[in-house]
């Protein structure tokens, strides 16, 4: 396996999740102006006029761009207290493990950073995850399993490849995907029981034939948005962990301490209280692969939320 450089791998992931993240917005408004395209070819028999669609996309972009705003408004600020909800984690005291809090706070140290806070849950499987987005909200959650399982090398390479993702704010990317990913999601949903209202309703039939047909291709659109939006968020998760892994090695010195972290994390990931795909994509390995088996496909690459931890493994072994 070819050699990757540390500044090669950072510059390399860096520019390719800004790119990953560009693109949510160009799809948005993107499926917004194909909308108004196809309706205008249902709505008249005469030649589609671009001028129209134009001005029709224009009226809507205002509305958009600021219903996307109130969601990403709401979501900033309510984040954190879905996150702790959504892995039933819950601080851990500097009391009830000194071990813990002197590897985050030398870590922290060495990194130049402030400290984060430090979550824990009640779990024997192995795994942890960063969240927040700024120094009030930032933390590292840490399983039962992980405390107890890994050795101070282990433990510490796992809590520098997480500050890492603190330190690059790897986290607040995440959650603006999740965040656009959410209005894919909610559009869809709403379109969905938009069709079934009116179904139900039994409206007459020229009122209802126009607005139905534009339901219907707004919510193909949609979906359509939805699983590019989860492509691309998967895309940003990946490239996200392999840069955590390079900055654990810069940061410990030490990149086979986490290669043997992996490797036992492989082995149990499983948090049990784990539901949410959104919420998994921000642990240092996919809690959820015990809950459901993977289906192996030429395309389960495309929706897998980590790398392969195999991969990862190797490249650490080449430092």
């Amino acid at each position: 396996m070819k050699y990757v450089g540390l500044q090669s791998q950072i510059w390399k992931n860096n520019t390719r999740s800004v790119l990953l993240l560009i693109m949510f917005p160009l799809v948005l408004y993107g499926l917004t102006w194909l909308f108004f395209y196809i309706m205008s070819f249902v709505n008249q028999n005469e030649a589609v006029s671009m001028e129209a669609i134009g001005r029709n996309f224009l009226n809507t972009f205002p509305w958009i761009t600021s219903g996307v705003i109130l969601w990403f408004v709401i979501a900033w600020f309510s984040h954190s207290a879905m996150i702790r909800l959504a892995t039933k984690s819950k601080p851990l005291e500097r009391r009830e493990n000194k071990r813990v809090y002197n590897l985050v706070e030398n870590l922290s140290i060495a990194a130049g950073m402030k400290m984060p806070a430090i979550n824990i849950i009640e779990d024997d499987s192995l795994n942890a995850f960063a969240s927040g987005i700024d120094g009030r909200t930032y933390t590292i959650t840490l399983s039962r399993g992980i405390i107890n399982k890994l050795n101070d090398e282990e433990l510490e390479a796992v809590i520098a490849h997480e500050l890492t993702h603190i330190r690059n704010r790897d986290v607040r990317l995440l959650i603006i995907s999740i965040v656009f990913v959410g209005i894919f999601s909610f559009v869809a949903e709403t379109l969905l029981r938009s069709i079934r209202f009116a179904s139900l309703g039994g409206r007459g039939r020229k009122s209802g034939s126009s607005a139905g047909v534009a339901i219907i291709v707004a919510l193909v659109l949609a979906v359509i948005g939805y699983f590019v939006a989860v492509m691309i968020r998967f895309a940003i998760s990946r490239k996200r962990e392999y840069l955590a892994d390079a900055g654990s090695a810069e940061l410990t010195k030490n990149p086979r301490a986490l290669a043997s972290a992996l490797r036992k994390v492989s082995n149990d990931p499983t948090i049990e209280a784990v539901k949410r795909a959104d919420v998994a994509q921000m642990f240092i390995e996919n809690p959820q692969l015990g809950l459901k088996k993977e289906h192996k496909s030429p395309f389960s690459s495309l929706f897998a939320t980590h790398p392969p931890i195999e991969k990862r493994i190797a490249i650490l072994e080449q430092f």
